[in-house]
């Protein structure tokens, strides 16, 4: 080797000329963002039979007609556990003002007491006894059930610490019990367990933290298992829920979340909305300002 290839070889390795042809040693990073996967799919028209297609409402007011019904789905891409099973309401005005009054927060913490219930009417009192939880939104309290199957065996669902902590232990009584509830003559929706408190079911508590929007989601529970791309997995649901007398619509939600939290068209939207405004503003003032300039 001359000394010329030997000088050209100490300034290829020097520190100078590593860093101009970037090859010094560093970290790099491959930004993999994290997609959530999700599944809708909607079920309160085809879990009605054929012959009640015509007359929705009578299918769903009469308890001799079997409610149960089936669903499939292929999972279109791999999903990590958790995975979260929601239930979607559409055309549901949870916000109306008088279902938002319609609760006794007082009862609803420290149980049985006639004074201060007038806010749940028309569901405040049956057979001149309290009902509890009174009102109308506990009294609407969604019941529609979902059994999930793959490959013949049951996908366990936990139905654990479903609602905020907050609620469960200073919105709702360790020792306050239903009583009474669902006991008149027009049926709402689903019952509780007299025998469990209100702070433990989850159901309730999940049901009457009231959405803003006549279109929601409300958390279900947990699929902690992976669910693989292909896998078939097979919904066996108690169709009870009536949302055909005031044309809502039901439909069953899995999905997955990421560092960000689940999938939420509606904040995207919302910057979009806001940003395209902001820019057609200040062109307006922009374009007032240069036709306005004093002479």
């Amino acid at each position: 080797m001359t000394d010329t290839d030997r000088g050209t070889q100490r300034d290829r390795d020097s520190a100078f000329y590593l860093f101009t042809q970037q090859n010094l040693p560093a970290c790099k990073p491959v930004l993999t963002p994290e997609w959530v996967v999700e599944i809708v799919e909607r079920y309160d028209i085809g879990c009605v039979p054929e012959p009640f297609r015509i007359n929705k409402v009578s299918y769903i007011q009469d308890d001799s007609i079997p409610k149960n019904c089936s669903l499939s789905f292929k999972v279109p891409k791999y999903m990590k556990a958790p995975i979260y099973i929601y239930y979607q309401l559409d055309n549901y005005y949870q916000n109306h003002r008088r279902y938002v009054k319609s609760r006794s927060d007082k009862q609803l913490l420290h149980g049985q007491n006639q004074h201060g219930i007038s806010s749940c009417q028309p569901v405040e009192v049956n057979n001149d006894r309290p009902i509890i939880p009174c009102g109308l939104i506990a009294w609407s309290l969604f019941n529609d059930t979902f059994t999930f199957i793959r490959n013949r065996a049951e996908l366990k669902v936990n139905r654990k610490n479903i609602a905020w902590k907050s609620d469960r232990e200073h919105k709702f009584g360790k020792n306050v019990y239903p009583f009474n509830f669902q006991n008149g003559t027009l049926i709402g929706g689903g019952k509780l367990n007299p025998r469990i408190p209100l702070s433990d079911q989850e159901d309730l508590i999940v049901w009457m933290r009231t959405s803003a929007l006549p279109s929601f989601r409300k958390l279900y529970g947990r699929i902690e298992k992976d669910l693989d791309v292909d896998d078939v997995v097979v919904v066996h649901l108690m169709n009870n829920y009536n949302t055909y007398s005031f044309g809502g619509k039901k439909k069953l939600v899995l999905s997955t979340t990421s560092w960000l939290g689940g999938k939420n068209d509606f904040l995207g939207l919302a910057y979009v909305f806001i940003g395209s405004s902001s820019v057609t503003i200040a062109v307006v003032f922009t374009l007032l300002h240069l036709l306005s300039q004093r002479h």
